[in-house]
């Protein structure tokens, strides 16, 4: 199914590099693009819905919606996460409130109170008479947990998990975020798109104009941007030589991830909503939830070695950084929304936008997410 947009303003993005245009005002701004997404880019395909511990812990079940769908996950005793519609087999009744949690040890429905086991089994149905457990069982939904993360793919069938991945897991490999343990979390909200902050993440063109601290630490114009198997955006960027990471005078208190590499830092965002920023002794992450067209949530969160006690040296940088970003992102927001905006060219050194935006747009036109 194809999003409400104009084709041919759709396709303009999809033209070569160099001559392509930026997806028009609507992609950004229009509710019912935003249901469209909602439904095929977040429920259809593998969103990030948080850290499976965390998630899990001190309860059997959450109920998170995922896109437009809501989601029942349970937790059981030897670790293992399951992902089930949150509708009662009955009459359609959720198991759980959104954004409810408990520890019951079935999942029970609070309109009749039809019984569930932690594997989504029938237990118990009051008055109902013998009853095929296995054919009234909640729906389950695929789920995979990578690094420590869990996604769920709750609308129609995706790729496999791996294949959504692609190379982005021999990638970030080295740096074992599932061994990680969260250091710092912040969490924004931002009056502009989704697709904005992404589109920012994934250029260093602005960075002489509103980052000088960054670029006193890498060079806004080095590294790579790399083309590979997965349903990914990324590359690299390289620290000054007087740099060993990341912060304002680019040295820091904390202990280098033993295998990751020393004079680089990855930024991978993988769709739709999980950035990934992997810096020689920490792992920064960006988790975007959309609540209108023109406002997001962003869980950022900060991941260290273990040892690591001071964390400010990161933290204080980076958030200084996204609040730059955030203000360049919501003055986009509002110029999209002029009558007078007209999608423009890409620079040259903006081809990761333009993987991005190709990567949204063949969604859009019904294509499909290109994995290779």
């Amino acid at each position: 199914m194809e999003a409400p947009l104009d084709r041919a303003a759709v396709e303009a993005a999809l033209l070569p590099f160099g001559s392509s245009r930026m997806l028009p005002a609507q992609a950004y701004t229009d509710p019912a693009v935003l249901a469209w997404e909602r439904r095929h880019l977040f429920a259809g395909t593998w969103t990030c819905v948080g850290r499976a511990g965390e998630l899990g812990e001190g309860c059997t079940q959450r109920a998170p919606t995922v896109g437009d769908v809501g989601v029942l996950l349970t937790f059981a005793a030897d670790g293992a996460v399951r992902a089930f519609a949150n509708v009662c087999r009955h009459r359609a009744h959720e198991i759980l409130p959104d954004g409810a949690s408990n520890g019951r040890p079935s999942a029970v429905c609070p309109y009749h109170g039809w019984a569930f086991r932690l594997d989504g089994t029938l237990a118990t149905a009051p008055g109902m008479g013998p009853l095929d457990p296995a054919e009234l069982g909640l729906i389950e939904l695929p789920a995979a947990v990578w690094e420590g993360w869990l996604f769920v793919n709750a609308g129609a069938p995706a790729a496999p998990f791996e294949e959504h991945l692609g190379a982005l897991d021999g990638l970030l490999r080295p740096y074992r975020m599932g061994d990680l343990h969260l250091g710092a979390r912040h969490e924004y909200r931002v009056a502009a798109n989704w697709k904005v902050m992404i589109d920012n993440y994934h250029e260093c063109y602005h960075c002489p104009l509103i980052h000088p601290e960054l670029c006193k630490v890498s060079p806004p114009t080095s590294g790579d941007n790399w083309t590979m198997p997965g349903a990914w955006v990324g590359g690299s960027m390289d620290l000054r030589p007087h740099a060993t990471t990341m912060s304002f005078d680019g040295t820091g208190p904390g202990n280098f991830i033993p295998d990751a590499p020393r004079r680089t830092v990855l930024y991978v965002g993988l769709l739709p909503n999980l950035l990934v920023s992997a810096h020689p002794d920490y792992v920064m992450t960006h988790r975007l939830t959309p609540l209108e067209p023109g406002l997001t949530t962003i869980e950022c969160s900060w991941f260290f070695p273990e040892g690591t006690t001071e964390t400010a040296y990161a933290v204080d940088f980076w958030d200084l950084t996204n609040r730059q970003d955030w203000a360049a992102c919501e003055s986009v927001q509002r110029g999209l929304g002029s009558p007078h905006f007209v999608p423009g060219p890409l620079a040259p050194n903006e081809d990761a936008v333009y993987q991005w935006t190709t990567l949204v747009a063949e969604a859009y036109l019904g294509r499909g997410l290109r994995l290779t």
